[in-house]
C-alpha cells in the first residue's frame, strides 16, 4: 500500500513535461511549426516576437538559461541571428546544441535562398552572405522545413518518432490543401506594386509574383535617410505603388512620410505568429497576410 501511495505522490509532484523534450526556436514562425509537429512532447521556448527586429536581440539571463537546458535549437540561419546567437550558445555552454550537433537545426539550410549578394561588404549595412534569410514567407519553404525537423525531432526524441511522423503527415496535408488556396486567391494580386520598408517580404513577393518596386532602406537594416526618403517620393510619385509595407517591429515613421505624400496606404503586414493580437499560428498568418493585400489591391480596382 506505501509503494502505491508514494509512487501516486511522486506522479503528483513531478513537473509536467518533465520528459519532454526542450525546445529553444529563435523565431516564433518555428515555435509555431514545432507546436505542429511535436504537440505536447516538447517545452518550448521562443526568443523574440513580432514585435522585435530577429537581427537584433540581447543574451537576457532567461535566454542563456532556456538554451542551458535545450535539446533542441531551432532558428532561421543565415546569418539572420548573426548578432546574437554565437554570443548566446557561447554563455549557455550546452555542447548538445551547438552547430554541428544534432540539437542545432537551421532552417535556412533546407531551401533556395534570394538576393545572394555577389560582393559582400559590411559598408552596405546588414548584408547576408548566404541570401536573404526572411525564408519564411514562402509556405513551400515551410513545407519542406516541416520535413527535416520532423526527421530531427525523431532522431533526437526516438521513443517519440512514430508520433512526429503521424503529426507532420497531418499537417502536410492540411498545409498543402491551404497552399492551393491561398495561391488561387493569389492570382489576382500578381503584379501588384508595392514598396517595402526593409527586404522582410521578398519570398513574398516571390511567391505570389508581387512587384516590389522600391526599398524604404538603402542599406538593409540602416534607417532611410531624410535624402534617400525625398529621392523616393520623386521616382514614385509618377506611378505610386499600391501600398508600403512594414514589419509589426519596423519603424513606422518613414513609411507614414512617404505614403502620406504619395496617397497611398501604410500597411503593417502581420510576418509572423504573433498570438497576442496576430496570427496565432502559421495558417493564420498567410490567411492575414493575403487578407491585407486582397483589400489594398480591391481599393485599387
Amino acid at each position: 500500500m506505501m509503494n502505491k501511495l508514494t509512487a501516486l505522490l511522486l506522479l503528483l509532484v513531478a513537473p509536467l513535461g518533465a520528459d519532454a523534450l526542450e525546445v529553444f526556436a529563435c523565431e516564433p514562425e518555428w515555435g509555431s511549426l514545432v507546436k505542429e509537429l511535436a504537440g505536447d512532447n516538447v517545452n518550448l521556448t521562443v526568443a523574440t516576437t513580432a514585435f522585435q527586429d530577429p537581427h537584433r536581440l540581447q543574451a537576457r539571463p532567461s535566454l542563456i538559461a532556456a538554451t542551458r537546458r535545450a535539446d533542441l535549437l531551432i532558428c532561421t540561419g543565415a546569418d539572420l541571428e548573426i548578432g546574437w546567437l554565437p554570443l548566446l550558445l557561447r554563455r549557455a555552454g550546452n555542447p548538445d546544441i551547438q552547430p554541428g550537433r544534432p540539437g542545432h537545426f537551421m532552417a535556412a539550410d533546407y531551401v533556395r535562398k534570394l538576393e545572394i549578394p555577389v560582393l559582400v561588404d559590411r559598408s552596405q549595412g546588414d548584408i547576408h552572405p548566404q541570401g536573404n534569410p526572411h525564408i519564411h514567407l514562402n509556405p513551400n519553404n515551410i513545407s519542406r522545413i516541416a520535413i527535416k525537423l520532423a526527421e530531427r525531432l525523431g532522431v533526437l526524441d526516438p521513443a517519440n518518432e512514430s508520433d512526429y511522423m503521424d503529426r507532420l503527415q497531418e499537417f502536410q496535408y492540411r498545409w498543402k490543401s491551404a497552399i492551393v488556396g491561398w495561391e488561387q486567391r493569389g492570382e489576382l494580386l500578381s503584379g501588384l506594386r508595392l514598396a517595402s520598408h526593409h527586404r522582410g517580404f521578398s519570398y513574398l513577393a516571390d511567391w505570389l509574383d508581387l512587384n516590389i518596386v522600391a526599398t524604404l532602406e538603402r542599406k538593409p537594416g540602416i534607417p532611410p535617410s531624410a535624402a534617400h526618403l525625398a529621392s523616393l517620393l520623386e521616382t514614385l510619385s509618377p506611378n505610386p505603388p499600391a501600398a508600403v509595407v512594414r514589419t509589426p517591429y519596423a519603424n513606422e515613421k518613414p513609411s507614414l512620410w512617404l505614403t502620406e505624400r504619395l496617397d497611398v496606404r501604410a500597411l503593417r503586414l502581420p510576418y509572423t505568429v504573433n498570438v497576442v493580437d496576430g496570427p496565432v499560428d502559421l495558417f493564420a498568418l498567410f490567411d492575414m497576410t493575403l487578407a491585407a493585400l486582397e483589400e489594398v489591391h480591391n481599393e485599387r480596382l
